[in-house]
């Protein structure tokens, strides 16, 4: 009786498969962001007639939300601050934008009065070339974070033996438009959204095998997709729905 109770409990612990995921992760040498999907199929959009100036003075998180915490209060955002990071990276790796540098701007005016008076104590000259203008401003952020859209599992238990599987799904929204820095028009608008997955099996094993004799084991892991990159996809996504709307209403042409 007591090899059988070893042995069921041995195949419901690893037919969960929690068994090998609750092991303590190891440590990993840094490396380099893959390409999401959504950066793939920006990337195969059709290539522009010629690049477009863009600046983004400000893509941020807009929805003001703090990460839950049990006890002491917690001033930790619930989404990422390094919106704007993300949103100037994915148009760099466009074919259809050029980005210029803003939210940086007051380092690279420093750096250019550092070099005009560098080129004047050599008596060389002082002209610097202008700095590339943008005709178009992108702009919007993240405008919406909603917890618990969706929750649920499944679980039984038997003789002692258990097993559940619980999730959760939050969802984040994002707004982005494309701004004429001539005439202030909105000229292109769009809104994406992402849901963000947390998941938890466990199993567990609570039998008493003879008097005074009691077997118990628990084994489990949680899952939580990163906060960052349902960011980074929900921008990606924006992008390309920005550079295909805006093929659509003919505010910017793709090369034949």
């Amino acid at each position: 009786m007591k090899n059988f109770v070893v042995v069921v409990s041995l195949i419901v612990l690893s037919g969960c498969s929690a068994l090998s995921d609750s092991l303590p992760p190891y440590k990993q040498d840094a490396m380099v962001i893959e390409d999401s999907e959504a950066l793939k199929e920006l990337k195969a959009l059709p290539r522009p007639v010629g690049k477009i100036p863009v600046s983004v003075y400000a893509f941020r998180d807009q929805t003001g939300q703090y990460k839950p915490s049990t006890g002491a209060s917690s001033f930790s955002t619930a989404v990422t601050q390094g919106a704007t990071s993300v949103l100037m990276q994915t148009l760099a790796e466009t074919d259809w934008f050029l980005p210029v540098e803003r939210e940086g701007l007051q380092n690279i005016l420093t750096e250019r009065k550092i070099v005009r008076a560098a080129i004047q104590g050599e008596e060389a000259s002082n002209d610097l070339p202008p700095l590339t203008t943008a005709k178009i401003i992108i702009e919007g952020g993240i405008i919406s974070y909603d917890t618990n859209v969706r929750t649920g599992g499944f679980g039984a238990e038997y003789f002692g033996i258990s097993a559940s599987e619980l999730y959760r799904e939050d969802q984040i929204s994002i707004y982005m438009r494309a701004v004429d820095v001539r005439t202030g028009q909105v000229l292109v608008s769009v809104s994406t959204s992402k849901k963000v997955l947390s998941k938890e099996i466990r199993a567990g094993l609570f039998r008493y095998v003879s008097l005074k004799r009691l077997l118990e084991a628990e084994t489990g892991y949680t899952t939580n997709e990163p906060m960052f990159e349902c960011v980074k996809q929900s921008i990606e996504k924006a992008v390309g729905e920005l550079i295909t709307k805006g093929i659509e209403k003919n505010v910017w042409r793709a090369s034949a």
